[in-house]
């Protein structure tokens, strides 16, 4: 498995939905002028999987990268029927990947800010 996909992919989700709005006025102003189909897209793809699933798409035609390798075969085998069925699973099994790592990254993200907190809490006690 090349996992340079997801993690692009996974990078790209948590820049234009958890970092993006919280970096001055600025993209939440655009976001809010948005032609009402782009603006649900926005709101569409906040799930993980979905976006995940479109930007492996982009992601696979804009450098030809597999996430799944042994996919990149079924073009041999099956010709453009299987070529085109490759990326689209190949897209799926990315957008499980991106949104697994979203999840792990929010599971793991509540203790590591109420440990940061304690230690904050524990240094500020102490002086």
């Amino acid at each position: 498995m090349d996992f340079s996909i997801v993690l692009v992919g996974l990078s790209l989700y948590i820049l234009i939905w958890e970092k993006l709005p919280d970096w001055g006025t600025w993209f939440n102003y655009l976001i809010e002028r948005l032609p009402a189909p782009l603006a649900y897209l926005y709101q569409a793809w906040r799930c993980p999987y979905c976006f995940g699933f479109w930007v492996a798409l982009l992601l696979h035609y804009l450098t030809g990268s597999h996430t799944v390798l042994e996919l990149h075969n079924m073009a041999d085998e099956f010709g453009v029927l299987g070529q085109s069925l490759a990326i689209f699973l190949d897209a799926l099994a990315a957008a499980l990947l991106i949104m697994l790592g979203k999840l792990s990254l929010s599971a793991i993200s509540g203790p590591a800010i109420v440990g940061y907190e304690k230690t904050l809490a524990f240094k500020q006690a102490k002086d």
